[in-house]
Parts: C-alpha cells; sequence; structure tokens
C-alpha cells in the first residue's frame, strides 16, 4: 500500500513534536494529531493579560544533561529562573525543599547538626524498623513533625488516599539539605522558556502537517492506513481497548482567576500542606518570567480522581497499576509498526527533561543515530 505518511504521531505534546522534530530533519514525512484544540500537550501556555500561563500546571525545565539543555536551547533562550517553591501549613510559611531554613523554622535550630540530631531523634522516637506504607517511610526518613506539617496533607489531597494506605516505596526518598538553600532542583540546569513552552513546539512542528480535534480512535482505522508506523503517546490501556483493564490515574482541576493587582503572592508556587485548604497549590504565573504586568493570574490546582473523559495527569504506580502495565507493555512489544512513548504510553511520572532524553533514544533505535552536543 501507498501510504503517504512515513509516521502517523498520535499526540502533539513534548514527546511527539521532538520525534516530528528529527524525523522531519531526516526527510521523513509526519502527520500529528491530537485531541485538543492546540500543540504542545501538558506544557501549552495561554497569553492572559500579557502573561504566559501554564495552562495545565506549572513547568520548570530543568537537567543535569548538558545536551539536552543544549537542544531545547536551540529553539528558545531560557531565563534563569530559580524553582524555590514554598509551603503554607496553616498561615505559617516553610521554605521546600526541606532545608536549614526550613528546619530554623520548625525548631529554632542554626546548624545542620542540630537539625540532624532533630530528625535523628525523632526517627529513633518513631520505632519504624521496616516501613510498610507511605506515612511509616516518610516518618523513618524525616521525622513527625516534618511529616505531619508538610507531607501529610500534601498527600492526601495529591492521591485522594490515606498515607497508610499508600505503599512505602512511592516515597523512596524525601530531599533534605542540611544547607540555606531553597533551589528545589540539584540540576544544573534551570529555567523558563523566554516567552512560553509555544515557540519551542512550533518550531519543532514547522513544515510538519497538524491536525487538531481529532480523535485517533474515532478514525483509527483511515489513520493507521495514512503511515507506514505509528507513534502513540496516548493511554496504553486505551490504546488495547482496555482488554486487561483500566490503568489509574489522577486528574487535575485548574481554577484560573484574574486579579487586578501586581503581585498576589510573591512567589510563583505555593504548596498548601495542610489537609483541610481543598486545593494542593497556587500558581502565580507571572513569577515565572519576572514579569511586571499591572494584573496578575493565578491558578488553584485541585487533585482528583480520574475518570473517563477526564485528563489524566499522574499514573497511580502502585503494585497493582504496575502489575497491569506489564500486561499492556507485552502486547505493546509484539507490535513491529507502533511505538509507545511518553508519560501515558510508559505509564511513568516523567519530567520535561525525561520526555525529550526517551523521544530523542526513540530516534537513535529508530534511526540508527543522534549525535548529542
Amino acid at each position: 500500500m501507498n501510504r503517504k505518511y512515513d509516521y502517523l504521531i498520535v499526540g502533539a505534546g513534548l514527546f511527539g513534536a521532538t520525534f516530528a522534530y528529527e524525523a522531519k530533519k531526516r526527510g521523513k514525512k509526519c502527520l500529528i494529531i491530537d485531541r485538543r484544540n492546540h500543540v504542545g500537550g501538558n506544557v501549552y501556555c495561554e497569553n492572559i493579560e500579557g502573561i504566559n500561563v501554564h495552562k495545565y500546571g506549572a513547568h520548570i525545565f530543568h537537567t543535569d544533561q548538558k545536551y539536552i539543555w543544549n537542544y531545547v536551547n536551540q529553539f528558545v533562550e531560557f531565563n534563569r529562573y530559580t524553582n524555590s517553591p514554598i509551603a503554607n501549613y496553616k498561615g505559617e510559611i516553610y521554605n521546600l525543599p526541606f532545608n536549614m531554613n526550613t528546619f530554623n523554622k520548625l525548631w529554632g535550630v542554626i546548624t545542620p547538626e542540630e537539625a540532624m540530631r532533630k530528625i535523628e531523634e525523632q526517627k529513633r522516637e518513631s520505632e519504624i524498623k521496616e516501613p510498610s506504607n507511605l506515612e511509616e517511610q516518610a516518618v523513618s526518613l524525616v521525622g513527625k513533625d516534618i511529616y505531619i506539617k508538610l507531607v501529610k496533607g500534601y498527600t492526601e489531597k495529591q492521591w485522594g488516599r490515606d498515607p497508610k494506605d499508600l505503599p512505602a516505596f512511592i516515597i523512596k526518598r524525601l530531599p533534605v539539605r542540611f544547607t540555606y538553600d531553597n533551589n528545589y532542583f540539584n540540576d544544573k540546569f534551570q529555567g523558563i522558556p523566554e516567552g512560553g513552552y509555544n515557540i519551542i513546539i512550533g518550531k519543532m512542528l514547522e513544515g510538519v502537517d497538524v491536525q487538531l480535534n481529532k480523535d485517533y480512535f474515532s478514525d483509527k482505522e483511515n489513520f493507521d492506513n495514512s503511515a507506514n508506523k505509528i507513534i502513540f503517546t496516548g493511554m496504553i490501556d486505551e490504546y488495547f481497548n482496555y482488554k486487561h483493564g483500566r490503568l489509574e490515574y489522577r486528574s487535575l482541576i485548574f481554577e484560573n482567576d484574574i486579579l487586578d493587582i501586581k503581585n498576589y503572592q510573591g512567589n510563583a508556587v505555593v504548596n498548601y500542606t495542610d489537609s483541610e485548604t481543598p486545593y494542593t497549590r497556587i500558581i502565580e504565573h507571572k513569577h515565572f518570567e519576572f514579569g511586571t504586568q499591572l494584573k496578575t493570574v493565578v491558578t488553584k490546582e485541585y487533585p482528583a480522581e480520574w475518570k473517563p473523559g477526564d485528563e489524566p495527569y499522574y499514573p497511580v504506580n502502585d503494585y497493582k497499576n504496575s502489575a497491569l502495565y506489564q500486561k499492556y507493555k507485552e502486547e505493546a512489544n509484539q507490535l513491529d509498526n507502533v511505538i509507545f512513548g511518553g508519560r501515558l504510553a510508559e505509564y511513568k511520572y516523567y519530567d520535561m527533561q525525561h520526555i525529550i532524553y526517551h523521544a530523542l533514544e526513540t530516534v537513535k533505535k529508530e534511526f540508527g543515530t543522534y549525535e548529542e552536543s
């Protein structure tokens, strides 16, 4: 059959756009389709009042790999934004990640030795030898005070479950720093693209055929027949018509407000770590790009249990779902003409640098080479 395209790419997010860009450079013809009315997937920014609003939650690019940093910087210059979120626990403000500023506010300690001693004392008091759930794992890592004020309520809202009912491995470790450093990430490179992520996606997709508001499954046969090979970035269980059952996800609900003030909270991200506040965080988007606009846009983020029709954001990587995913992965491995990639197709929580890394690894496998610069 003489097919029009070399690749049909299902999903116009970062994985699909990166693959399309690299395939186009190699003379391949791609069609990229997406259910949404815009490209960019979850990194899409909507301009409101001159502010680039991260429509699907805060996205801060960070990586420790220079070639990944160089790769994204070929499309746009990044600013010097450093992610330094704060936690609001019932009106008390704490720095994140857990560092000496946090410990000083909690206990009045000044030196790293005092902080270590306090944490070790609380860990001993817990008498937890082998953590059997998330709560025990967290307490055994950072002690009771940090867990109660900065982990417990946030986790309950994020996962919609009691931490005692979540497996310990979900929190394998908690970042603890014994320095006065509020930089959330340890990675060497970090920033926000000047002008927003839309610039990156737009440049990646120059010269690529794009169709929006297109549901792959509503016309699967015709879409499949249009290309020699498929790059699928949607939900892997949906691709196989849920034959082994549905994987579980967490979803998010975003509530935007335009405020007639210059500065609402003084920080891009404020996490609300008590269980009574219904949202997990408030994002004030202008701070990502050091905005000086007369108005501001804030977004409250409410976690929700995913149900069909909702946007899936976070895979629930517990034992049950991981076992179910393996069944779908075995099915996927049997298909020679379909490549599964991205957060939903691989059922993993990927940050942006991971998405680009895995997209470029896919390019290597598909075309034989990719030169890191």
